[in-house]
């Protein structure tokens, strides 16, 4: 009888802190509900809000935006803010742009402009494709119907940018050709012409590692040699898989003070780009025209994009001299003049 009444004393004893762990646990959570839901809550009243612009970069993640919106006291605390969007789902929903908020707003409500997208100014997206020349670009600037032809080329040659790179371009007319890097990109809709030019500026001069231009110092060769070849690669190739043997050929040809014989400089300097070039457009007189004149032209005639530059960097290591092209834009290699024509002769019949 006495172990009976122990054992159900001891029993009665062991509910209790159970239902304590029980009461608290339940406590912590109706604590942690209610700081949840207050922190939801607008920073400010609606008589004492303040409005403020604030910038949500493309790609920018929800711990960036977070942190962003509670710096300008827009929201009482980020970590709450990234819950709330993964709870709701609309974490990857956060769309870029401009935007006009207010402390007097909560949580939910700055969380559905943003990712509405309701930007006080939207974006403009537009595509440089590779082996676009400076003329292009700015036709394809301007069609975006944010800024004029005249102010994209005003940008484009009558403006400064600070750059190292810039200030190795030797002093010529196009200066900036071959170095507006060819991307998709996103911009304010009230950007100016500047804007659209230092943001292609900028994304070369990412590209543009240090190790390209260690490399570049390794070939005897300035960057604007390195970007000038790496043109003239983007124009000539149209497999990717033969940038680095056409870049051979022209390596070697350089080497042995050839004349790089490239049909891409003569269509740069044609209003009108032709399938087939006449003897009559090889006779023209420019240093551009690489069937006159010996070495590389006096600057790039196109943007190269990231995989020419790297050909004209890394060239394949063959002793091709010439390079012919087929029907398809592929191309036969060969290492001597006899062997050209044998490939010519081939090819046109």
């Amino acid at each position: 009888m006495k172990n009976t009444t122990t054992a159900m004393r001891n029993k009665r004893h062991g509910i209790r802190p159970v239902r304590a762990l029980f009461f608290l646990l339940l406590m912590v959570a109706a604590l942690s509900y209610f700081y949840y839901t207050s922190e939801l809550n607008a920073v400010s009243s609606a008589d004492r809000a303040a409005e403020k612009e604030i910038v949500i970069a493309k790609g920018s993640s929800l711990k960036v935006i977070a942190g962003a919106l509670e710096k300008e006291n827009l929201i009482r605390n980020k970590l709450v803010f990234e819950i709330y969007c993964k709870l709701n789902k609309t974490a990857d929903k956060m769309k870029a742009g401009k935007y006009q908020l207010s402390n007097g707003m909560t949580v939910a409500e700055i969380v559905d402009k943003i990712a509405s997208g309701k930007a006080l100014i939207s974006t403009v997206h537009f595509t440089v494709p590779e082996g676009f020349n400076l003329e292009q670009i700015i036709d394809r600037i301007s069609e975006t119907g944010t800024v004029t032809r005249d102010e994209v080329a005003s940008a484009v040659n009558s403006k400064t940018y600070d750059y190292a790179f810039i200030k190795e371009i030797p002093d010529r007319e196009n200066k900036l050709e071959g170095y507006l890097f060819p991307e998709t990109y996103e911009v304010y809709k009230d950007a100016g012409a500047e804007e659209y030019i230092d943001k292609m500026l900028k994304q070369f001069d990412t590209v543009f590692t240090p190790e390209y231009r260690s490399r570049a110092k390794e070939l005897n060769m300035s960057i604007d040699e390195v970007i000038t070849l790496a043109s003239i690669i983007e124009r000539e190739a149209k497999h990717e898989n033969e940038r680095k043997t056409i870049s051979a050929v022209f390596h070697n040809r350089l080497k042995k003070g050839m004349m790089l014989q490239s049909c891409a400089t003569i269509q740069y300097l044609l209003k009108e780009q032709k399938a087939v070039l006449t003897y009559k457009d090889l006779e023209i007189q420019s240093p551009y025209n690489t069937y006159k004149n010996a070495g590389l032209p006096p600057g790039p005639i196109a943007s190269p994009g990231k995989s020419s530059i790297e050909a004209a960097l890394y060239p394949e290591q063959v002793d091709y001299l010439y390079f012919v092209a087929k029907e398809d834009g592929s191309h036969v290699f060969t290492k001597t003049y006899r062997e050209h024509l044998n490939a010519q002769n081939k090819i046109n019949r």
